[in-house]
Protein backbone atom coordinates (compact mmCIF):
# COMPACT_ATOMS: atom_id res chain seq x y z
CA UNK A 1 0.00 0.00 0.00
CA UNK A 2 1.25 3.51 -0.68
CA UNK A 3 0.99 6.43 1.38
CA UNK A 4 1.68 10.20 1.33
CA UNK A 5 3.04 12.54 4.58
CA UNK A 6 -0.57 14.24 5.98
CA UNK A 7 1.72 17.01 5.80
CA UNK A 8 1.97 17.15 2.27
CA UNK A 9 -1.64 16.20 1.76
CA UNK A 10 -2.48 19.93 0.57
CA UNK A 11 0.60 19.80 -2.37
CA UNK A 12 -1.42 16.66 -3.74
CA UNK A 13 -5.16 18.43 -3.80
CA UNK A 14 -3.29 21.51 -5.57
CA UNK A 15 -1.37 19.16 -8.07
CA UNK A 16 -4.66 16.91 -8.78
CA UNK A 17 -7.14 20.33 -8.93
CA UNK A 18 -4.94 21.41 -11.61
CA UNK A 19 -6.10 19.03 -13.93
CA UNK A 20 -10.03 18.56 -13.43
CA UNK A 21 -12.28 19.90 -10.36
CA UNK A 22 -11.73 18.20 -7.09
CA UNK A 23 -13.85 18.67 -4.19
CA UNK A 24 -13.33 18.01 -0.73
CA UNK A 25 -15.18 18.12 2.78
CA UNK A 26 -14.67 21.62 4.54
CA UNK A 27 -16.32 23.20 7.02
CA UNK A 28 -18.87 26.19 6.27
CA UNK A 29 -18.67 29.41 8.48
CA UNK A 30 -21.39 28.06 11.07
CA UNK A 31 -19.27 24.78 11.35
CA UNK A 32 -21.03 22.37 9.87
CA UNK A 33 -19.33 20.71 7.13
CA UNK A 34 -19.84 19.96 3.12
CA UNK A 35 -18.39 19.31 0.15
CA UNK A 36 -16.58 22.39 -2.26
CA UNK A 37 -14.75 22.44 -5.16
CA UNK A 38 -11.05 22.42 -3.75
CA UNK A 39 -9.26 25.49 -3.92
CA UNK A 40 -5.25 26.11 -2.78
CA UNK A 41 -5.97 26.97 0.86
CA UNK A 42 -8.63 25.45 1.79
CA UNK A 43 -8.83 22.89 4.81
CA UNK A 44 -10.38 19.27 5.27
CA UNK A 45 -12.99 19.18 7.82
CA UNK A 46 -12.44 17.62 10.97
CA UNK A 47 -16.16 16.23 11.17
CA UNK A 48 -16.85 12.80 10.76
CA UNK A 49 -19.40 13.66 7.68
CA UNK A 50 -21.07 16.10 5.87
CA UNK A 51 -24.64 17.56 6.21
CA UNK A 52 -25.54 16.68 2.86
CA UNK A 53 -24.05 13.37 1.35
CA UNK A 54 -22.56 13.09 -1.45
CA UNK A 55 -25.12 11.79 -3.70
CA UNK A 56 -25.43 15.66 -4.71
CA UNK A 57 -22.74 15.23 -7.01
CA UNK A 58 -24.14 12.62 -9.15
CA UNK A 59 -27.98 13.37 -8.67
CA UNK A 60 -28.56 16.93 -7.85
CA UNK A 61 -31.16 18.51 -6.00
CA UNK A 62 -31.93 20.48 -9.45
CA UNK A 63 -31.10 19.52 -12.42
CA UNK A 64 -31.93 21.61 -16.13
CA UNK A 65 -33.54 18.41 -18.43
CA UNK A 66 -34.92 19.83 -21.79
CA UNK A 67 -36.26 23.24 -23.05
CA UNK A 68 -38.56 23.67 -25.63
CA UNK A 69 -39.46 27.15 -27.63
CA UNK A 70 -43.09 27.24 -29.36
CA UNK A 71 -43.26 29.53 -32.51
CA UNK A 72 -47.13 29.26 -33.24
CA UNK A 73 -47.89 25.74 -33.59
CA UNK A 74 -44.38 24.22 -34.15
CA UNK A 75 -42.17 22.87 -31.15
CA UNK A 76 -38.39 22.63 -30.99
CA UNK A 77 -36.89 20.73 -28.35
CA UNK A 78 -33.69 21.15 -27.52
CA UNK A 79 -31.22 18.52 -25.94
CA UNK A 80 -28.92 20.35 -23.49
CA UNK A 81 -27.17 17.36 -22.35
CA UNK A 82 -23.12 17.75 -22.24
CA UNK A 83 -21.01 15.20 -21.80
CA UNK A 84 -19.49 15.74 -18.09
CA UNK A 85 -15.91 16.44 -17.35
CA UNK A 86 -13.70 14.05 -15.10
CA UNK A 87 -14.09 15.63 -11.34
CA UNK A 88 -12.37 13.85 -8.40
CA UNK A 89 -14.92 13.54 -4.68
CA UNK A 90 -12.05 13.27 -2.27
CA UNK A 91 -12.87 11.83 2.05
CA UNK A 92 -16.40 9.90 0.91
CA UNK A 93 -17.30 7.74 4.11
CA UNK A 94 -18.10 4.17 3.49
CA UNK A 95 -21.71 4.93 4.21
CA UNK A 96 -22.01 7.11 1.33
CA UNK A 97 -19.85 5.05 -0.96
CA UNK A 98 -22.68 2.41 -0.40
CA UNK A 99 -25.31 4.97 -1.27
CA UNK A 100 -23.73 4.90 -4.38
CA UNK A 101 -24.41 1.13 -5.44
CA UNK A 102 -28.16 1.07 -4.27
CA UNK A 103 -28.36 4.70 -6.23
CA UNK A 104 -26.72 2.85 -9.02
CA UNK A 105 -29.57 -0.23 -8.90
CA UNK A 106 -32.22 2.83 -9.44
CA UNK A 107 -30.99 4.90 -11.99
CA UNK A 108 -28.53 2.48 -14.05
CA UNK A 109 -31.21 -0.25 -14.47
CA UNK A 110 -33.07 -0.05 -17.88
CA UNK A 111 -33.69 2.73 -18.80
CA UNK A 112 -30.59 4.12 -17.90
CA UNK A 113 -30.86 7.67 -16.60
CA UNK A 114 -28.29 9.16 -18.99
CA UNK A 115 -28.02 12.22 -16.88
CA UNK A 116 -26.69 9.83 -13.71
CA UNK A 117 -24.53 7.63 -15.77
CA UNK A 118 -22.39 10.27 -17.34
CA UNK A 119 -21.46 11.59 -14.16
CA UNK A 120 -20.80 8.12 -12.74
CA UNK A 121 -18.78 7.18 -15.84
CA UNK A 122 -16.28 10.91 -15.30
CA UNK A 123 -16.61 11.09 -11.02
CA UNK A 124 -13.91 9.33 -9.34
CA UNK A 125 -14.82 8.31 -5.82
CA UNK A 126 -11.92 8.75 -2.76
CA UNK A 127 -13.31 7.17 0.19
CA UNK A 128 -11.67 7.69 3.51
CA UNK A 129 -12.02 5.08 6.40
CA UNK A 130 -13.45 6.19 9.66
CA UNK A 131 -11.31 5.74 12.96
CA UNK A 132 -13.75 7.39 15.59
CA UNK A 133 -17.22 6.91 14.04
CA UNK A 134 -20.15 9.18 15.75
CA UNK A 135 -22.73 7.84 18.26
CA UNK A 136 -25.56 8.21 15.74
CA UNK A 137 -23.40 5.84 13.40
CA UNK A 138 -24.92 2.21 12.58
CA UNK A 139 -23.23 1.21 9.23
CA UNK A 140 -22.51 -1.99 10.54
CA UNK A 141 -25.88 -2.83 10.63
CA UNK A 142 -26.02 -3.26 6.93
CA UNK A 143 -22.90 -4.92 6.57
CA UNK A 144 -20.78 -1.64 6.08
CA UNK A 145 -17.36 -1.76 7.34
CA UNK A 146 -16.07 1.55 7.82
CA UNK A 147 -12.58 1.19 8.22
CA UNK A 148 -12.49 -0.62 5.15
CA UNK A 149 -14.72 2.24 3.12
CA UNK A 150 -14.44 0.72 -0.69
CA UNK A 151 -14.90 3.64 -3.65
CA UNK A 152 -12.37 3.28 -6.58
CA UNK A 153 -9.51 4.06 -4.47
CA UNK A 154 -9.87 3.57 -0.75
CA UNK A 155 -7.77 6.09 1.78
CA UNK A 156 -6.66 5.30 5.35
CA UNK A 157 -5.77 7.87 7.90
CA UNK A 158 -2.62 6.72 10.56
CA UNK A 159 -2.77 10.09 12.13
CA UNK A 160 0.64 10.24 10.38
CA UNK A 161 0.18 9.47 6.99
CA UNK A 162 -2.48 9.02 4.27
CA UNK A 163 -2.47 5.80 2.65
CA UNK A 164 -3.95 4.93 -0.50
CA UNK A 165 -5.57 1.61 -1.91
CA UNK A 166 -6.94 1.07 -5.75
CA UNK A 167 -10.11 -0.97 -5.95
CA UNK A 168 -11.05 -0.38 -9.60
CA UNK A 169 -9.26 0.65 -12.97
CA UNK A 170 -10.50 4.35 -12.38
CA UNK A 171 -8.75 3.96 -9.25
CA UNK A 172 -5.91 2.62 -10.59
CA UNK A 173 -5.51 5.12 -12.94
CA UNK A 174 -5.83 7.45 -10.22
CA UNK A 175 -3.40 6.47 -7.86
CA UNK A 176 -0.92 6.01 -11.07
CA UNK A 177 -1.46 10.19 -12.05
CA UNK A 178 -0.25 10.98 -8.34
CA UNK A 179 2.56 8.15 -8.06
CA UNK A 180 5.27 11.45 -7.88
CA UNK A 181 3.85 12.04 -4.49
CA UNK A 182 3.28 8.87 -3.17
CA UNK A 183 5.92 6.10 -1.50
CA UNK A 184 5.07 2.80 -0.25
CA UNK A 185 4.41 2.19 3.45
CA UNK A 186 4.69 0.40 6.49
CA UNK A 187 0.97 -0.70 7.72
CA UNK A 188 1.72 -1.65 10.91
CA UNK A 189 0.07 1.17 12.81
CA UNK A 190 -2.40 1.89 10.11
CA UNK A 191 -3.74 -1.98 10.98
CA UNK A 192 -4.12 -0.58 15.03
CA UNK A 193 -6.23 2.45 14.15
CA UNK A 194 -8.15 -0.03 12.26
CA UNK A 195 -8.16 -2.61 15.25
CA UNK A 196 -9.29 0.33 17.62
CA UNK A 197 -12.25 2.12 15.17
CA UNK A 198 -13.64 -1.46 15.32
CA UNK A 199 -13.70 -1.88 18.67
CA UNK A 200 -15.60 1.58 18.88
CA UNK A 201 -17.79 0.44 16.40
CA UNK A 202 -18.93 -2.78 19.00
CA UNK A 203 -19.55 -0.10 21.76
CA UNK A 204 -21.53 2.23 19.90
CA UNK A 205 -25.23 2.14 21.26
CA UNK A 206 -26.63 0.89 18.09
CA UNK A 207 -24.09 -2.01 17.35
CA UNK A 208 -26.52 -4.34 17.77
CA UNK A 209 -29.09 -2.84 15.76
CA UNK A 210 -30.38 -5.39 13.10
CA UNK A 211 -32.48 -6.40 9.60
CA UNK A 212 -32.64 -9.61 11.12
CA UNK A 213 -36.73 -9.21 11.14
CA UNK A 214 -36.88 -6.83 8.07
CA UNK A 215 -36.94 -7.71 4.67
CA UNK A 216 -39.20 -8.46 1.56
CA UNK A 217 -41.60 -11.25 3.19
CA UNK A 218 -42.23 -8.48 5.83
CA UNK A 219 -44.94 -6.50 3.83
CA UNK A 220 -48.57 -7.81 4.84
CA UNK A 221 -47.08 -8.01 8.66
CA UNK A 222 -45.44 -4.41 8.52
CA UNK A 223 -47.60 -2.63 6.41
CA UNK A 224 -50.69 -3.66 8.61
CA UNK A 225 -48.95 -2.75 12.00
CA UNK A 226 -50.99 -0.78 14.56
CA UNK A 227 -47.74 0.96 15.25
CA UNK A 228 -47.80 3.78 12.53
CA UNK A 229 -50.19 5.86 13.83
CA UNK A 230 -48.42 6.36 17.47
CA UNK A 231 -45.08 6.61 15.37
CA UNK A 232 -45.91 8.91 12.77
CA UNK A 233 -48.22 11.19 15.16
CA UNK A 234 -45.72 13.96 15.62
CA UNK A 235 -43.93 13.78 12.37
CA UNK A 236 -44.19 17.37 10.59
CA UNK A 237 -43.60 16.18 6.98
CA UNK A 238 -41.19 18.62 6.57
CA UNK A 239 -38.85 16.60 4.44
CA UNK A 240 -35.49 17.05 6.24
CA UNK A 241 -35.07 13.00 6.62
CA UNK A 242 -35.11 12.38 3.00
CA UNK A 243 -33.28 15.92 2.05
CA UNK A 244 -29.99 14.43 4.03
CA UNK A 245 -30.55 10.61 3.44
CA UNK A 246 -28.03 9.34 0.61
CA UNK A 247 -29.85 6.89 -0.85
CA UNK A 248 -33.74 8.65 -1.49
CA UNK A 249 -33.84 9.05 -4.76
CA UNK A 250 -37.41 10.59 -5.40
CA UNK A 251 -37.51 13.25 -7.75
CA UNK A 252 -40.35 15.26 -9.60
CA UNK A 253 -40.44 17.04 -13.19
CA UNK A 254 -41.60 20.04 -13.64
CA UNK A 255 -41.67 22.97 -16.56
CA UNK A 256 -40.89 26.37 -16.36
CA UNK A 257 -41.87 28.88 -18.72
CA UNK A 258 -38.65 31.60 -18.92
CA UNK A 259 -40.29 33.91 -20.97
CA UNK A 260 -38.10 32.63 -24.19
CA UNK A 261 -39.29 29.51 -24.05
CA UNK A 262 -40.03 26.28 -21.61
CA UNK A 263 -37.40 24.49 -19.47
CA UNK A 264 -37.96 21.14 -18.26
CA UNK A 265 -36.33 20.73 -15.14
CA UNK A 266 -36.23 18.20 -12.39
CA UNK A 267 -35.68 18.45 -8.50
CA UNK A 268 -35.63 16.21 -5.01
CA UNK A 269 -39.01 15.54 -4.14
CA UNK A 270 -39.83 13.66 -0.62
CA UNK A 271 -42.51 11.00 0.18
CA UNK A 272 -43.34 13.02 3.10
CA UNK A 273 -44.88 15.79 1.39
CA UNK A 274 -48.83 15.98 1.14
CA UNK A 275 -48.13 16.32 -3.02
CA UNK A 276 -45.77 13.38 -3.28
CA UNK A 277 -47.70 10.99 -5.75
CA UNK A 278 -50.19 13.47 -6.58
CA UNK A 279 -51.96 12.50 -10.06
CA UNK A 280 -55.03 14.13 -11.63
CA UNK A 281 -57.44 11.90 -9.82
CA UNK A 282 -55.87 13.01 -6.36
CA UNK A 283 -53.42 11.70 -3.64
CA UNK A 284 -52.94 7.55 -3.30
CA UNK A 285 -51.42 8.89 0.16
CA UNK A 286 -53.26 11.00 2.13
CA UNK A 287 -52.81 11.17 5.65
CA UNK A 288 -49.22 11.55 7.24
CA UNK A 289 -49.40 8.04 8.08
CA UNK A 290 -49.35 6.80 4.84
CA UNK A 291 -46.37 8.86 3.69
CA UNK A 292 -44.45 8.42 6.68
CA UNK A 293 -45.36 4.35 6.44
CA UNK A 294 -44.12 4.81 2.84
CA UNK A 295 -40.84 6.19 3.67
CA UNK A 296 -39.91 3.46 5.88
CA UNK A 297 -41.52 0.34 4.10
CA UNK A 298 -39.37 1.42 1.38
CA UNK A 299 -35.85 1.71 3.16
CA UNK A 300 -36.97 -2.28 5.05
CA UNK A 301 -39.91 -3.94 2.76
CA UNK A 302 -39.74 -2.62 -0.43
CA UNK A 303 -36.32 -1.69 -1.70
CA UNK A 304 -35.12 -5.62 -0.15
CA UNK A 305 -38.04 -7.52 -2.00
CA UNK A 306 -36.90 -6.23 -5.61
CA UNK A 307 -33.05 -6.19 -4.68
CA UNK A 308 -32.04 -9.30 -3.50
CA UNK A 309 -32.33 -8.36 0.52
CA UNK A 310 -30.11 -4.86 0.05
CA UNK A 311 -31.87 -2.94 2.03
CA UNK A 312 -32.26 1.33 1.22
CA UNK A 313 -30.33 2.19 4.07
CA UNK A 314 -26.69 2.62 5.05
CA UNK A 315 -27.08 3.65 8.72
CA UNK A 316 -24.94 6.95 8.04
CA UNK A 317 -27.17 8.69 10.93
CA UNK A 318 -27.76 12.02 9.31
CA UNK A 319 -31.31 11.48 10.36
CA UNK A 320 -30.96 10.63 13.55
CA UNK A 321 -28.86 14.33 13.45
CA UNK A 322 -31.31 16.30 11.71
CA UNK A 323 -35.05 15.29 12.75
CA UNK A 324 -36.13 18.13 14.45
CA UNK A 325 -39.16 15.40 16.51
CA UNK A 326 -35.77 13.20 16.67
CA UNK A 327 -38.09 10.28 14.94
CA UNK A 328 -36.02 7.79 12.58
CA UNK A 329 -35.15 4.93 10.56
CA UNK A 330 -33.80 3.41 13.94
CA UNK A 331 -36.72 4.45 16.15
CA UNK A 332 -39.59 2.96 13.98
CA UNK A 333 -37.29 -0.79 13.52
CA UNK A 334 -37.47 -1.15 16.73
CA UNK A 335 -41.07 -0.48 17.37
CA UNK A 336 -42.42 -2.59 14.89
CA UNK A 337 -39.62 -5.53 16.10
CA UNK A 338 -41.50 -5.10 19.42
CA UNK A 339 -44.14 -7.62 19.69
Amino acid sequence: MQKISKARLYELFDAVAAKQDLYIPTDREEGAAEYKKYESGMKLTKELNTVRSAKDFFFPQTENLAEFRLEGKNIEVRDIREECEDFVIFGVRACDAKSFTILDKVFLCEPVDSFYKNRRDHGTVITMACTRPAETCFCKTFGIDPTVPGGDVSCFDDGENIFFLANTEKGEKFVESISSFLEDGDTDKLMEVQTRAREIMGRLPLAKLSTENFGGDKLNEYFNSDKWAELSEACLGCGTCTFVCPTCQCYDIKDFNTGHGIKRFRCWDSCMYSDFTKMAHGNPRLTQLERFRQRFMHKLVYFPANNDGEFGCVGCGRCLAKCPISMNIVKVMKALEAK
